[in-house]
């Protein structure tokens, strides 16, 4: 009779364990949270880095526009005013149209901004009005509109033509106290895009045509142009 056959040799051995172990379970945790702590640091600072950068540009952009014009505005000239490299001019803009784009927007926002400000402190709506009034009546003064309009007069009228129903907008905002407080008196709502639009028109046609002889009676005439307006609209609402 044959032996049996031996079961040793059919005996199925056990799967050999990982060569590779696992990573244990802090290790990936503590890899993952290192990264966080120093990336913001980082990017608050090259964030704040490239703002001044564009401001200067920006700065040296309008000198030179306003010396010598829009249209012979270089490149050039406005990386050696503002000492910054051509690879870093190109950063941050990519030809001399975003440039002027970007000079444009900037003026803007500084308007509104420096706007903003001068009428903030102000709640009640009359001393609002009359901080608007004195705000334009400054920036007529002072601001280089005009000059702007002198050495490059085709890009002045594309900006005051690209800025004027934003600025109709932002002047509404600003301004919405102050209509409130006048509907409540007249018992009816004033046309307040059409005010608004007033107000820009008068200091657009300025810089156009100043009339700097009457340029202190600014708040008297507006102050009576808005009065009549008002007056006009308690007749309509009483008929």
């Amino acid at each position: 009779m044959p032996k049996p056959a031996t079961t040793k040799a059919a005996t199925v051995k056990p799967p050999a364990k990982p060569a590779v172990a696992p990573v244990p379970p802090a290790a990936a945790p503590a890899a993952v949270a290192a990264a966080p702590a120093a990336a913001p640091v980082r990017r608050k600072r090259r964030n704040k880095r490239s703002e001044e950068t564009i401001e200067t540009i920006l700065v040296a952009t309008e000198q030179i526009v306003l010396e010598s014009g829009a249209s012979r505005i270089s490149i050039l000239d406005v990386c050696k005013l503002a000492n910054v490299s051509r690879g870093t001019f190109y950063r941050y803009f990519s030809s001399q149209d975003d440039l002027l784009d970007a000079f444009s927007r900037h003026k803007r926002d500084g308007f509104h901004r420096s706007l903003q400000q001068a009428v903030e402190p102000f709640a009640d709506p009359d001393e609002r009005f009359d901080a608007l009034l004195a705000y334009l009546e400054r920036y007529l003064e002072h601001g280089n509109a005009r000059r702007l309009l002198l050495v490059a007069p085709d890009y002045a009228l594309s900006f005051f033509k690209r800025i004027f129903h934003d600025a109709v907008v932002r002047f509404e905002d600003v301004l919405r106290p102050v209509f409130d407080a006048w509907d409540d008196r007249l018992g009816a709502r004033i046309d307040r895009e059409l005010v608004c639009e007033m107000l820009i028109r008068y200091v657009l046609s300025e810089q156009l045509v100043s009339g700097s002889t009457e340029r202190h009676s600014l708040p008297r005439r507006v102050t009576r142009m808005i009065t009549t307006i008002m007056g006009a609209g308690v007749v309509r609402t009483r008929r």
